[in-house]
């Protein structure tokens, strides 16, 4: 069960990056929602004033990047109390974070790495998703990875090790639909039954986002698409996104740009999309047009 904030949005939301603050301020554009991530405005006392200004008028949602919760030297407390200060402060209706390690010690990586999928890192991040909502006083959403590689050391599969951690600690999942697109392709794996596999009851939130298509150079002809969040969203994650709609019913639902920041209306339109297929989609339609297994490498 997803435990959400008294601001339930209405509609799709947009993440708010730095470039846009000024102008969304000035002209509080028709969108659903805002998500921020916090690490951008713990030290920028400005941007921190705007934001509270916004939190007036929009619902927020707190997307954190640097938590690591899967982490093997632990969390950074300090930190997480940071995030615990800005998150009483804009009283969010969701507290998100990656199911990933970006930090190791003292040290912070600027990338969101893997872990494998077993009993070991199924207790380590578990008791680190405990200590998370223990710290801020509510549910954290956890969201599937988009992946690159895989582990000999797993001994499940990414959907079950999902489910077991929202058994064990009561937290919820961030859908991100892009990422299950672009890890389809990357592992060659079939997108839908992925998503068959998810606990439904679980997802609270659903993200969107570009990616960027580079050449494998250990495999010459194909493809790796890399989670870059730097172009539009595309035709077929758009679909998978439709899919997870007629299957899961209505979630918030957010558009995430943080690299090669078109201008605010390009966001908006691609917000107004996403309202589109849901407004567009019965519950009942849970055919996927990608539904044909991806061909191997």
């Amino acid at each position: 069960m997803v435990t959400v904030g008294s601001r339930t949005p209405a509609g799709a939301g947009i993440g708010l990056r730095l470039p846009h603050i000024a102008e969304i301020v000035a002209t509080r554009p028709r969108v659903g929602w805002l998500e921020v991530h916090p690490e951008n405005f713990l030290a920028n006392p400005h941007a921190m004033e705007l934001l509270q200004e916004l939190s007036s008028d929009y619902p927020i949602s707190v997307h954190t990047v640097g938590v690591s919760i899967g982490s093997a030297s632990g969390i950074d407390r300090n930190h997480l109390q940071r995030i615990r200060r800005l998150v009483d402060q804009v009283d969010p209706f969701l507290v998100s974070g990656h199911l990933a390690w970006s930090t190791h010690h003292n040290e912070y990586l600027n990338d969101l790495l893997p872990l494998p999928f077993n009993g070991e890192a199924l207790e380590l991040v578990s008791g680190h998703v405990r200590e998370v909502q223990d710290t801020l006083g509510r549910q954290y959403l956890v969201e599937n990875p988009s992946s690159y590689v895989a582990f000999q050391a797993s001994t499940m599969t990414e959907a079950e090790f999902l489910g077991e951690l929202i058994h064990q600690t009561g937290c919820a999942l961030l859908c991100d639909v892009s990422n299950v697109f672009l890890s389809a392709h990357n592992m060659s794996y079939d997108a839908c039954v992925y998503m068959d596999s998810l606990p439904g009851h679980a997802i609270g939130e659903f993200h969107l986002g570009g990616f960027t298509r580079q050449d494998d150079e250990s495999d010459p002809g194909y493809e790796v698409w890399v989670d870059t969040h730097a172009a539009p969203v595309v035709d077929g994650a758009w679909e998978l996104f439709g899919y997870a709609i007629g299957r899961f019913g209505v979630r918030p639902s957010l558009i995430e740009w943080d690299n090669e920041i078109p201008p605010l209306a390009t966001l908006l339109q691609q917000a107004a999309r996403a309202d589109e297929i849901t407004a567009e989609i019965s519950p009942a339609e849970t055919r996927c047009a990608r539904a044909r297994p991806v061909p191997a490498k």
